[in-house]
């Protein structure tokens, strides 16, 4: 009995050593590829092409809220200051800042390379480009701030900006897209009452010519 014990035990020993083998064999011939982390196609989407689709900054501003930008400021309040004459912080001091030159508001402070040599003004367009992304708009820049990525709150910091200090009027407005109807009304009206009681003159006379 304990030789045929032995030899069954033997046999499941060898039938291990041979299963372990063959998936040795077949693991080395088809190696496991991971798992994909996102499955299937994923089409590519344009960066800020939700936001392009939203409206101007003209209409942002003309619906902007100077309350709100003052609340949205208190974000900044760490490193700036915006009462005339305030001392500069770690960021410089930023009443009427709203059209100066961009790296030459505040005389005196070390602004970092890049946006001292940015050239231009600090225009809306600007300004919101700034407060969207600052390493987007000067990849050299000293400031930390990561950025505002909701336009409408931009735009409430740019009125509250304004309102300290001054500066340009804000841009106009984006003209609403004209609809695709409005030009068939127009034709149309052409051809309305007005088109009707020329035919009715036109026929009298054409019958009197003809007598």
């Amino acid at each position: 009995m304990s030789d045929r014990l032995n030899t069954i035990l033997g046999w499941l020993l060898g039938a291990g050593v041979v299963a372990l083998l063959l998936r040795f064999v077949v693991g080395f011939a088809i190696p496991e590829t991971e798992r994909p982390e996102t499955l299937g196609y994923q089409p590519p989407v344009a960066e800020g092409a939700a936001e392009e689709a939203g409206p101007d900054l003209g209409t942002l501003l003309a619906m902007a809220d100077v309350a709100a930008g003052e609340a949205s400021f208190a974000k900044c309040m760490a490193c700036h200051t915006i009462a005339s004459g305030g001392a500069a912080g770690i960021g410089p001091n930023l009443w009427a800042v709203v059209g100066t030159g961009i790296g030459s508001h505040a005389p005196g402070f070390a602004y970092s390379s890049d946006l001292a040599g940015h050239g231009g003004n600090w225009t809306y367009e600007n300004l919101d480009a700034w407060l969207k992304s600052p390493r987007a708009f000067a990849a050299g820049t000293k400031m930390s701030f990561p950025g505002l990525s909701d336009p409408q709150e931009r735009a409430n910091v740019l009125a509250y900006l304004q309102a300290n200090g001054g500066g340009p009027a804000f841009p106009a407005a984006a003209a609403p897209a004209a609809e695709d109807g409005a030009g068939d009304d127009a034709a149309a009206g052409a051809d309305g009452p007005d088109g009707a009681d020329s035919a009715a003159v036109e026929a009298p006379a054409e019958a009197a010519a003809a007598e």
